[in-house]
This record gives structure tokens, sequence and C-alpha cells, in this order.
């Protein structure tokens, strides 16, 4: 019975100092991360960011704290269509402004949108500063929570 509490007792310890090691080594990758210059387009640095490659395109590239593929907010200045060009001519009029008509132009490209399309969708309707119609908005809303859920 002693043997097996000496045993429990060193792999809790061994359990410990690795739990430690690991929240050390994590303090220390986000200092060196939060010190790391931004390239910017005037530099003749390198980018930070890696080239695009199958692999960011299936998923996550790991390289950041949020994974832009989830987050709605733009992180690059490129825009990405989704053959939805024909809304640019909504830029600039207020959601509330839509004619029936319009509205359903908005659902009709939103729900033709692959479940792994929908998030830089609207990260695109943001940088193009189109406003979605309140309904539209409220749909794709919940296409976005659909899809996080789902990941």
């Amino acid at each position: 019975m002693k043997g097996a509490l000496i045993i429990l007792g060193v792999i809790i310890a061994i359990g410990v100092i690795l739990y430690l090691g690991e929240l050390r080594h994590r303090r220390k990758e986000e200092a060196r991360l939060a010190e790391e210059p931004v390239a910017t387009a005037d530099s003749e640095e390198p980018s930070l960011q890696p080239a695009e490659s199958a692999e960011q395109e299936d998923g996550c590239c790991g390289l950041h704290l949020v994974c832009e593929k989830d987050s709605l907010s733009p992180m690059s200045a490129e825009i990405e269509y989704y053959d939805d060009e024909e809304l640019d001519r909504f830029i600039g009029r207020d959601g509330s402004d839509y004619t029936p008509e319009e509205v359903e132009e908005f659902r009709d490209v939103m729900m033709t949108l692959r479940a792994d399309d929908v998030l830089g969708w609207a990260r695109s309707i943001t940088q193009r500063r189109l406003e979605l119609p309140s309904d539209v908005r409220d749909e794709l809303l919940i296409l976005v929570n659909e899809v996080r859920d789902r990941s």
C-alpha cells in the first residue's frame, strides 16, 4: 500500500512539473510574439504572415491567437468576392433603404454560399462597406453561429 502511495505521489509531482513547464513555455512564446515587429508594406523585411498554402485553406494556420478563418473582422486589405460583384452597387446605402427585391438579392447570394464560405463572405461584406438589410444580417448571424458550432 505504501509503495502505491509513493508511486502516486511521484506521478502527481511529475504532472505538476510538466504543467508548470508548459505554462512557462506558453508565456515565453506569447512574449516573443508580442515583441516581434509587424512588417509593413514599406519595409524591406519579409512578411511575418506565411504564404497561402493548402494547409491554410483547409484550416487555421496556428500562427494567430484568433483564427482568421473564424473571425468576422477583416485581417487583410484584400477583398475576396463570392460571385457577388453586383452587390457593390449598394455601397453607401443604409440597411433600411432596400426594396424587397434588393433584400431578396442579398438573401439569394447568402443562401447559395457553401458552409465554409459564410465567414469569408461576412468579412467581404464588411470590407466592401456594404450594409446588409436587417433581416439578411440577422440570418447571416444565425448562419455564422451554426458554422462555428459545427467547428
